[in-house]
């Protein structure tokens, strides 16, 4: 196993906290994963599915954003409802538009941050071996 993110990244989790996070995303994909496997720090990514009850633990936070990037603000799930566009991430729409793609391309970098650890029956599709 190989952790996706480079020396900044992880310099820029612990100095805000956020290396005590389990980082998820929205999708099958997150634009942090395509640059790592670009940069051949990983090759095979691995998405797993979690239920959808660990989005109101105590303590879990939302970004709008790639979460160590300046300036992103964690958000409590109110907040996020606000800014999370879940039409474009779940229902039907026309990646090809380029207002629709962009809108897409801003979701995907959306962050769900989960104190601690995920418990292992939450996760959907573990692999074996």
């Amino acid at each position: 196993m190989a952790s996706g993110g480079n020396d900044w990244s992880h310099e820029a989790d612990e100095a805000r906290g956020l290396d005590k996070y389990v980082h998820l995303c929205f999708r099958s994909n997150h634009p942090m994963e395509w640059v790592a496997r670009q940069e051949k720090r990983i090759t095979d990514s691995i998405f797993l599915q979690i239920h959808p009850e660990v989005l109101y633990y105590d303590g879990v936070g939302f970004t709008d954003d790639v979460s160590n990037k300046a300036g992103v603000q964690m958000h409590s799930i109110k907040e996020a409802r606000g800014f999370i566009d879940f039409e474009v991430l779940f229902t039907r729409t026309n990646w090809r538009d380029p207002g629709v793609k962009t809108r897409l391309d801003q979701a995907e970098k959306c962050e769900v941050l989960v104190p601690n650890h995920i418990p292992l029956d939450l996760i959907r599709n573990i692999p074996n071996g």
